[in-house]
């Protein structure tokens, strides 16, 4: 490879980032990073109504968070700049201009109207629907004539026989023939340039070398490399990233997994999860290594190695892998992860956080095994949060302590029972034999010992080691929820 890689990720400021084009961002950066060269960042925002400097705020900061960085772009500048196409319209303009008087382009005056009519009468033939042509045999003169007269004119690219063949690093060769190629509009009336027209001539200017986008992009190859030629450049390499799919096998959508990456960092998943995951959308460092770091993709990454068929994004095994980074963590980095999670749950302040610091810690060394992604630990741990007078019990966990007659008494022996042993603090091992024992002694059989203790101490069904749960709680609030509960369950 004698050119240097210049590769470049270019989305619209009109939404939420998309995951798929995470991964795009992604795949592009790996390639770049592990051929020695750039990776720039560039924003398609001629949409005025809908782009946004909030949606490209929100792009940028996603992929600083996944640890994507870029060497060129519209925050930190570069040679080849302006990065924001809404900044590049004289340019754009004066290459239309330059196609037409090539002769690549021409000056179309058809109104909406008479376009409406041509198609209707297409669809009425069954034909495809197509422009006609119509103002593709206008000579020059006439055609700059009534441009100056004020005439609104679109700019047609004109659209030669023959065919295109395109070589793609992911589908191999790909024939495009031209009849099936329409004379598409690369100026609207109003002067605003199309994409098929903007994306090319950004790539132009800035030197890109390959284009990695989506498989919905591969329409707009055969119109891109003609206007290549038509201005006498080189395409790119091309390469179309094959559709992410549900589990249904159908194109992502809300139905079947969260579309935006900001729903997953706001859920969330560790980035170093979310940049591993969407590796696996396509392509896989080998047929058995499910976790890999970034360095890793990036010594190993080859377009080629992209499947072409479509790529299932699993949210269970998303998930899955999330929690295997989790457990990876230690406590104390854990407990940094998820303290804004706690925080945003309003089950306390970073204030009550940073008092109790290393007693958070070890309520999320508790759940750590449990606990798949950041944001699951809040509900699971709301119990150690509430006041003891006022434990939320859940229905299911209320209805299993029904079951059991004694449950009062049970809870009122143990508390007897219990406070000498942990007036002086809490030995969670120590008193997990010393229960189960007391238990048996009692002839009280364990469900019917846990579930009332379990609900007493946290109002739910499932949970953490009820005995680690009592070291957490420490003495007194333990205490004071076994007497409530007993309270709650005599009345």
């Amino acid at each position: 490879m004698t050119t240097p890689v210049r590769v470049r990720f270019a989305p619209s400021p009109t939404g939420k980032l998309h995951i798929g084009g995470a991964r795009t961002a992604l795949f592009n950066w790996a390639y770049a990073r592990r051929h020695g060269g750039q990776f720039l960042l560039r924003i398609e925002d001629t949409d005025p109504e809908r782009s946004t400097k909030e949606f490209e705020v929100a792009i940028l900061d996603g992929l600083r968070w996944l640890g994507i960085d870029w060497d060129e772009g519209p925050d930190v500048g570069g040679p080849c700049g302006p990065y924001r196409q809404s900044e590049k319209y004289p340019q754009y303009r004066a290459v239309a201009r330059q196609l037409v008087a090539s002769g690549h382009a021409y000056y179309c005056f058809c109104s909406e109207e008479r376009l409406e009519q041509v198609r209707e009468q297409q669809g009425a033939r069954k034909e495809r629907q197509v422009y006609d042509r119509h103002c593709a045999a206008l000579s020059s003169a006439d055609a700059a004539a009534r441009v100056a007269a004020g005439e609104s004119a679109v700019v047609r690219f004109r659209v030669p026989p023959g065919e295109t063949v395109c070589v793609d690093h992911i589908r191999g060769d790909v024939r495009f023939a031209h009849e099936e190629v329409d004379d598409w509009v690369m100026v609207r009336s109003d002067g605003s340039p199309t994409y098929n027209f903007c994306v090319v001539c950004d790539d132009v200017d800035m030197r890109i070398t390959h284009v990695f986008r989506g498989e919905e992009h591969l329409v707009n190859t055969p119109k891109q490399v003609l206007l290549y030629r038509a201005l006498a450049k080189t395409p790119p390499e091309f390469g179309h990233l094959p559709l992410m799919l549900g589990t249904d096998g159908k194109k992502l959508s809300k139905r079947t997994g969260d579309t935006a990456l900001q729903d997953y960092r706001d859920n969330g998943y560790p980035p170093a999860a979310v940049l591993n995951f969407l590796c696996l959308q396509g392509w896989a460092l080998d047929d058995r290594t499910a976790i890999f770091s970034i360095d890793q993709l990036v010594a190993n990454f080859d377009i080629a190695d992209v499947q072409k068929a479509g790529a299932v994004f699993d949210i269970d095994k998303f998930k899955w892998m999330a929690g295997e980074y989790l457990r990876k963590e230690t406590p104390q980095q854990l407990a940094e992860h998820c303290a804004p999670f706690v925080v945003a749950a309003k089950l306390a302040t970073p204030a009550d956080l940073a008092a109790r610091w290393a007693w958070f810690v070890e309520v999320v060394k508790t759940e750590q095994p449990r606990i798949s992604i950041y944001g699951e630990l809040p509900s699971r741990v709301a119990y150690l949060f509430q006041p003891d007078e006022a434990v939320a019990w859940e229905a299911e966990a209320l209805e299993a302590v029904r079951k059991h007659p004694g449950a009062v008494q049970t809870l009122r022996a143990y508390r007897a029972w219990l406070e000498p042993r942990i007036a002086n603090g809490v030995d969670a091992a120590a008193l997990r034999g010393a229960a189960k024992g007391w238990a048996q002694e009692q002839g009280i059989k364990l469900p019917a010992f846990f579930q009332p203790l379990r609900l007493a101490l946290c109002g739910v069904v499932h949970g953490a080691d009820l005995f680690d749960v009592i070291a957490l709680l420490g003495p007194r609030a333990v205490l004071a929820r076994l007497e409530h509960a007993a309270q709650r369950l005599a009345g």
